[in-house]
């Protein structure tokens, strides 16, 4: 992590851009298996030409992050660049431009998107790595690139096997444990497996297995795995503070945002649910998970009666990612509960073909299974909305 550059004509402002540096060197060492150069070494470059390969190799590191600050009235440029210093190639660049309004404000979203975005991109960066003999390491690396495609039965399958792989090399790896253990509760949570019970059995074992022998362990440490299973055994007061947990230590972990988001809602805490959505999304503009943001915050407009609000968020979850079975039916509710019942029929239609023969086939099976959907105000909320929409749609008694 380079010195950022001031480029203000006013040299009084290079506290901003040290303080981008700083706050940047602190969040890129709270991600899972980043090394990061201590700040006091990485000044010790301030204002001395650039050679990336040169740097690399006396400090040991694979990658340098640049860039520089311009200021000039209220408004403030930030531009940042993410250099390989094995071959001095540019992989990513990003340009901001902010409101200087509230600075200590401004510095936050700056240096959280920075960090949210290079986290994605060293992951792939690094996954894409060819290795003659790869360890556990190695395949742990592609699984979390394979997670940073939208979701799907194949994205899943292929990420649980390449888990599976690190496993096997390395049996006592808390590293694959937790995250194998997070996926199999992520394809339960999007309804994309056949083997729910199962998965979900598994992945609290894991998760159990990766707390006891590794409580350091940055997985297990912010108990994010545990909270996954949580979530998807509907246990949502229990999962709010293992999320809680994760975000005191990274305040970046998007995924961990949304989650916390669905607990709120379902806990009752409808009102918490939307800002915490909309600041993973601010953080993760080109998140692969989009769909199921844009997801959780039409549900939260639709439980509140926002229906037309809600209706243009499933629109853009289902323009984001067409495969999740959910984003379809709740969209159909929304279609049914405004009176557009031909779209709504058609969603319905594409959410049975998504989840298989016998899905969505009747109100009181789904009235059944909603027992655990969440506080009692949470069911009443989705009776008189989900499943009002859900009969006008065509889902039958």
């Amino acid at each position: 992590m380079l010195p950022f550059a001031n480029f203000s004509n006013d040299p009084g402002q290079q506290y901003f851009a040290d303080g981008i540096t700083d706050d940047l060197t602190t969040d890129l060492s709270r991600i899972a298996d980043m090394f990061v150069i201590a700040r006091n070494t990485a000044f010790t470059y301030r204002n001395k030409p650039i050679d990336a390969k040169q740097i690399g190799r006396e400090l040991g590191v694979r990658y340098l992050l640049e860039g520089g600050v311009q200021r000039s009235g209220d408004q403030v440029r930030v531009n940042a660049q993410l250099i390989d210093a094995d071959t001095g190639a540019h992989l990513w660049a990003e340009r901001f431009d902010n409101d200087a309004a509230d600075l200590f404000a401004l510095q936050n979203e700056i240096t959280s998107r920075i960090a949210v975005a290079l986290n994605l991109e060293l992951t792939t960066a690094e996954a894409a790595r060819l290795v003659e003999r790869p360890d556990a390491l190695d395949y742990i690396l592609r699984g979390r690139a394979e997670l940073l495609k939208p979701a799907s039965r194949t994205t899943f399958a292929e990420a649980i096997s390449l888990f599976e792989r690190a496993l096997t090399l390395d049996p006592r790896s808390v590293e694959a444990q937790s995250r194998l253990a997070a996926v199999l509760a992520g394809r339960v949570l999007d309804i994309m497996t056949d083997s729910g019970k199962a998965d979900l059995e598994r992945a609290k074992d894991l998760s159990e297995q990766a707390l006891a022998a590794s409580p350091r362990s940055p997985l297990a440490r912010y108990n994010y795995a545990k909270g996954q299973v949580l979530r998807a055994q509907r246990r949502y007061p229990e999962a709010i503070p293992e999320y809680e947990t994760v975000l005191a230590g990274d305040r970046n972990w998007v995924t961990a945002l949304f989650a916390l988001g669905q607990c709120k809602l379902y806990a009752g805490s409808i009102d918490e649910t939307v800002p915490l959505v909309d600041r993973a999304i601010r953080l993760s503009p080109r998140d692969p998970s989009l769909a199921v943001w844009y997801w959780q915050i039409g549900l939260a407009h639709l439980l509140q009666s926002h229906t037309d609000n809600a209706i243009i968020w499933l629109e853009k979850a289902r323009n984001a990612n067409p495969e999740l079975s959910y984003v379809h039916a709740l969209l159909a509710a929304a279609y049914g509960l405004n009176g557009e019942t031909e779209h709504a029929a058609a969603e319905l239609a594409e959410a049975r073909r998504l989840s298989g023969e016998g899905s969505w086939s009747s109100i009181a099976g789904m009235r059944r299974g909603i027992g655990s959907w969440g506080v009692p105000k949470i069911r009443a909320l989705m009776e008189a909305t989900y499943f009002t929409g859900l009969l006008k749609a065509g889902v039958p008694e």
